[in-house]
């Protein structure tokens, strides 16, 4: 598992717009993988996008898929707020959080609502032939996650819990990040040059040489 901070710095809009489009399209990859997210995304007031969010990758395979990720990110384009703006480069950070100090507290049964589905994608033959994966919903904060690592839905409902109460920890995480002033050291850290990815255009596609 690894945890990674989306922090948009003190930027514009754009730069929670490129935030947003980020978050989304590194689960997206991930999930192509057959890795699991889940995502905590910080207050957004006017829609456009949080000025932060946490991302949480499971698997073996989580820290090499998010290394690359690890850095400054450029997105070229137009600002589709103020379009005669000259700016077309806006950045974010993404930072790699150190490890949970100690384990979040476990959850009721009753507080969560389970939904049972057939696993797809890697995973190998066994995970398509029985309802085994979990889907979680914790009924107060609407937070979800997937879990479908065991062959036992009972054991993928053990882990769904452990997940969602960790996704409470990393929510209470990132609201004392946010309600700093300077709402975390990585904000002042965030770099505008030599980022690691670049991607263009309002469809967010990667440059070649991300690609």
């Amino acid at each position: 598992m690894i945890r990674l901070l989306f922090t948009s710095g003190r930027g514009p809009a754009e730069c929670r717009i490129a935030l947003a489009k980020a978050v989304a399209l590194l689960a997206a990859e991930a999930t192509a993988l057959g890795l699991d997210t889940d995502c905590v995304n910080g207050p957004n007031p006017d829609g456009h996008g949080p000025a932060s969010a946490i991302t949480v990758i499971h698997g073996e395979a989580a820290a090499a898929f998010a290394r690359p990720w690890i850095g400054s990110i450029q997105w070229v384009a137009q600002s589709p707020l103020r379009p005669h703006h000259k700016r077309k480069n806006w950045f974010i950070g993404v930072f790699e959080l150190p490890a949970l100090p100690d384990a979040p507290k476990a959850l009721a049964v009753h507080d969560v609502r389970f939904e049972a589905f057939r696993a797809g994608g890697p995973g190998g033959q066994h995970q398509n032939k029985t309802e085994s994966a979990v889907r979680a919903v914790h009924i107060a904060t609407g937070l979800s996650v997937v879990a479908r690592e065991e062959r036992s839905q009972h054991r993928n409902k053990a882990l769904a819990l452990e997940r969602i109460a960790a996704l409470l920890k990393l929510q209470g995480e990132l609201e004392a990040i946010t309600a700093r002033n300077d709402a975390h050291a990585a904000h002042d850290r965030l770099e505008r040059g030599s980022p690691v990815k670049q991607f263009k255009g309002k469809a967010f596609q990667a440059s070649q040489s991300d690609a």
